[in-house]
């Protein structure tokens, strides 16, 4: 069952001045449990892509179906909404609120679902318990290493048990060991619960993990190989 949907999507950014096109007609579809990679040089529009998907941006033209909505048909706090509740984000700079700890910055999306506090705790345990944390989850972000803090950043995504998660250049800031305990998380939670995931990315390593690569080229699909 295809959980992204989109048709025909431009975006040009500019319009009334110079334009540019990051993006000219995409049709894409996304089953749920795939682990895919959206690859291609700077500028090809992978990242405009996954803001679209996940109602960050807005397209110039088309539309974009999550799970069976078409997101261009909520409003913005209807969007904010629907965001919390379907899809999960994994930022390349982690994106973690300082001041909170781990099990704190886990807990907080479950806060704005208005879970109850013992649903709260028993889940951002389960879930830093799955990244390996369990030892870590009363530290601050500035406590953790760049790997530490990514993985809290995979847990927090899984908190509020989305529909997808989208994870824009998840890698670019660790190095090769904390790349590969990443990845081996991620694949794990796609395998074994079958989380779907979808990677912008430049890094080989997740490229060659994936199992299918879409290559964006002048922001349309240049290649789309199954794996």
């Amino acid at each position: 069952m295809a959980v992204i949907i989109t048709e025909q999507i431009e975006k040009i950014y500019n319009p009334d001045k110079v334009p540019v096109h990051a993006l000219r007609g995409v049709d894409l579809e996304i089953d749920e449990g795939e682990f895919t990679a959206i690859v291609g040089p700077s500028g090809s529009g992978k990242t405009t892509l996954l803001n679209i998907i996940g109602g960050l941006d807005t397209p110039t033209k088309g539309k974009v179906y999550i799970a069976g909505t078409d997101i261009s048909t909520l409003s913005g706090n209807g969007m904010i909404n629907f965001r919390k509740d379907h899809i999960g984000f994994i930022f390349q700079s982690y994106n973690l609120i300082p001041v909170l700890t781990a099990r704190e910055n886990v807990e907080f999306i479950m806060m704005l679902q208005k879970k109850s506090k013992k649903e709260r705790d028993q889940r951002a345990n389960e879930l830093l318990d799955a990244v390996g944390l369990h030892d870590k989850k009363n530290k601050r972000p500035m406590e953790l290493s760049g790997g530490q803090q990514q993985r809290v950043a995979v847990a927090r995504a899984l908190a509020s048990k989305p529909s997808f998660i989208l994870a824009d250049e998840p890698t670019a800031n660790l190095d090769s060991q904390s790349t590969a305990d990443l990845l081996d998380m991620m694949a794990e939670l796609n395998r074994e619960e079958g989380m779907t995931f979808v990677f912008s990315t430049h890094d080989q390593r997740v490229i060659d993990r994936a199992r299918r690569v879409i290559t964006l080229i002048d922001g349309k699909i240049a290649k789309d190989e199954v794996r």
